[in-house]
């Protein structure tokens, strides 16, 4: 598989997870079904599309770019549709993870270039 679909996948796989995340907010402790059912539909096809990308990337860099841009854009989503905060320390952390997941995909032999 060439490298720009498999990194295609990827993303799917995050931005179903950030879907999911926001569902699960949204349905406020499984009381609002629409949400509920959204946000386990959501999982399921991130972690299809995550288990795919595991045929071709090690485990910990698949999950490390999955986590790592799933928690910065889950941030994101918090701030602009949620109303959520985020001070200078968790900005810098977030930044932090972006660096990380940039020397991974960039120096690392273990990724799948």
């Amino acid at each position: 598989m060439n490298p720009a679909m498999l990194y295609t996948v990827l993303v799917a796989a995050i931005v179903f997870e950030v879907l999911g995340t926001s569902a699960m907010q949204a349905a406020q402790h499984f009381t609002r079904l629409g949400p509920t059912v959204m946000m386990v539909v959501c999982y399921a096809i991130a972690f299809f599309f995550l288990s795919y990308t595991l045929r071709f990337i090690p485990v910990g860099i698949a999950y490390a770019v999955w986590s790592g841009l799933g928690i910065v854009l889950i941030s994101l989503v918090g701030y602009f549709a949620f109303g959520q905060k985020l001070d200078l320390a968790a900005i810098l952390g977030l930044g932090l993870i972006i660096a990380g997941v940039v020397v991974l995909n960039l120096f690392s032999k273990s990724t799948f270039h």
